[in-house]
């Protein structure tokens, strides 16, 4: 491999990562695994809030810890301990800006400005700077001023009244998903949004301001079932397992478990029923189209029930697969890094500490042939390259960074 290959995408680049929790650090991660080089600042003696939200715990040889959620979205990084509330934070803070192509932050509206490390002050002074916002509501609106979290944005964004079982069903009503997805989607889109903001730069010459908003992002996540309520003005409902456009797409209880099963066309629907050796049901002119089984369901997915319990979950999927039914056992967290294909793709990452010892983390799904993803550095210890980054980036002298260190400027 060439060193040109051996490069990060990304690798020409460097982001200051102002941000905390979830959504900003999941986007910055990104870029990270793609080559950038990112510098997370954080607060001294308490850091990105999440590194507190254990157990279970990330802890090495000294005894320190962080959580594992905080080494779920940090790796990648070097981390900077500045106090940003004075005044001699800000100003290091700012000569890192002039340094890096991206900003990243998701501080309350305004709260920056105060500083002087808002896209205004900043843009300012550095026209090429990508500078990206990240908020609940985002910068503008009604609402933008109100404080929020991913479970109240997949509460308010509609969709957790599609996620759950039907009201008249047991454990029936609205659910959240199991992970933080509005967080993570808008981190998502924060990068997407960078991206193109940095391709646009390379036209102009000039940076932006990128506003990013949870709202949006999970709104905009809705996609199929929101264009579905504008041509029908018809709110969807909770399907549960099943799901509004495919019968049968659902969970199916075995002789000895359960297991999905998802047909997703008329042909399938031949394949599945050859699978279950329902013959009769193959036949069956209600059922052979896929709107029939959707208006039918309740008279088809009993029958379906029926047979799927006669036989367990591993010759039910032996069988469908046989066919090429797309289907699958529901497995937890350890099964899945059991299985053979999750371990043939590397999606455990094990990552050596300084101090030898090892932080296992979820591999990027992002595989570029060219500038594969990198994986050379584990999610930082607080404070680990304040040092690194201001006496080689900016050049302050050793005794300089001592003194901001004996006032608590940093750490």
């Amino acid at each position: 491999m060439t060193e040109e290959k051996r490069a990060g995408a990304l690798s020409h680049l460097r982001v200051l990562d102002l941000s905390r929790v979830l959504a900003g650090p999941w986007c910055t991660q990104n870029l990270a695994d793609l080559g950038a080089e990112v510098i997370k600042v954080e607060r001294p003696g308490h850091g990105d809030d999440t590194r507190g939200w254990g157990p279970p715990w990330m802890a090495d040889s000294q005894g320190r810890q962080d959580s594992t959620y905080y080494a779920a979205a940090n790796r990648g990084k070097k981390s900077v301990a500045i106090d940003m509330a004075k005044p001699e934070g800000q100003a290091l803070v700012r000569d890192l800006a002039g340094r890096c192509d991206v900003v990243i932050e998701n501080y309350k509206i305004g709260d920056l400005r105060r500083y002087g490390l808002d896209y205004a002050s900043l843009g300012a002074l550095h026209p090429r700077l990508v500078y990206c916002s990240i908020t609940g509501y985002g910068q503008d609106g009604p609402s933008a001023h109100k404080p929020g979290y991913d479970f109240v944005f997949q509460a308010i964004g509609g969709l957790m009244s599609i996620t759950g079982e039907r009201d008249d069903l047991p454990g029936g009503g609205p659910q959240k998903a199991g992970i933080a997805i509005a967080d993570v989607i808008t981190g998502m889109y924060a990068t997407v949004a960078i991206l193109a903001a940095l391709s646009h730069r390379e036209q102009t010459g000039r940076g932006q301001y990128i506003d990013m908003a949870l709202l949006d992002a999970i709104v905009a996540l809705g996609g199929n079932q929101v264009t579905g309520y504008f041509a029908t003005g018809r709110p969807p409902g909770r399907y549960g397992n099943a799901h509004a456009s495919l019968v049968p797409y659902q969970v199916f209880v075995a002789a000895d478990g359960e297991l999905v099963v998802a047909v997703g066309n008329d042909v399938q629907w031949q394949r599945y029923c050859a699978a279950i050796e329902r013959p009769d049901l193959a036949a069956d002119e209600r059922w052979q189209k896929v709107t029939g089984r959707i208006t039918g369901r309740g008279q088809l997915i009993p029958e379906l029930a029926r047979t799927m319990l006669t036989r367990p979950v591993a010759e039910w999927i032996e069988r469908l697969e046989a066919q090429g039914v797309p289907c699958g056992p529901i497995n937890d967290y350890q099964q899945v890094f059991e299985d053979p294909q999750v371990q043939h793709r590397g999606l455990r990452v094990d990552m050596r500490q300084a101090d030898g010892s090892t932080v296992s983390t979820i591999a990027s799904p992002l595989r570029l042939q060219s500038t594969p993803v990198r994986y050379d550095r584990p999610p930082p210890r607080l404070g680990d390259s304040t040092d690194e980054v201001l006496g080689g980036l900016l050049g302050l002298p050793a005794g300089n960074i001592a003194a901001l260190r004996a006032s608590g400027i940093v750490a």
